[in-house]
C-alpha cells in the first residue's frame, strides 16, 4: 500500500476552525517553504500568484514535522479541539 491510498484510508473529523496558522509575509521571504514537502498529507500549497500559503489544516496528521521542519518558526501549530482532527482508529 502506497502513502496515498493509507491516507486516503483514515478517516477526519474536521473543525470549523484551523489548527495550524502561518503569517504569509514571513512565508514569502522564505526561500525552501519546506512545509509544502515535507508534510506527508500535503498541507501545505503555496499560492505563487496571490503570495500566501493554502492550508488544508483538515488533512492534518498532527504530526508536527511542519513545525520543527520550518527554518523560519512561522507555523503556530496546537492540536485540533476536542473530537476533531485525525482518527487514527476506526470503531
Amino acid at each position: 500500500m502506497n502513502i496515498n491510498e493509507k491516507l486516503a484510508s483514515l478517516k477526519y473529523n474536521k473543525d470549523n476552525e484551523s489548527h495550524l496558522s502561518v503569517d504569509n509575509d514571513i512565508c514569502m521571504r522564505c526561500k525552501n517553504r519546506c512545509c509544502t514537502y515535507i508534510c506527508p498529507a500535503n498541507v501545505y500549497e503555496w499560492n505563487e500568484e496571490k503570495c500566501t500559503m493554502t492550508i488544508r489544516y483538515e488533512n492534518c496528521l498532527e504530526c508536527g514535522a511542519c513545525k520543527i521542519a520550518c527554518e523560519k518558526n512561522n507555523i503556530l501549530w496546537k492540536y485540533p479541539n476536542v473530537e476533531y482532527g485525525v482518527k487514527f482508529k476506526n470503531g
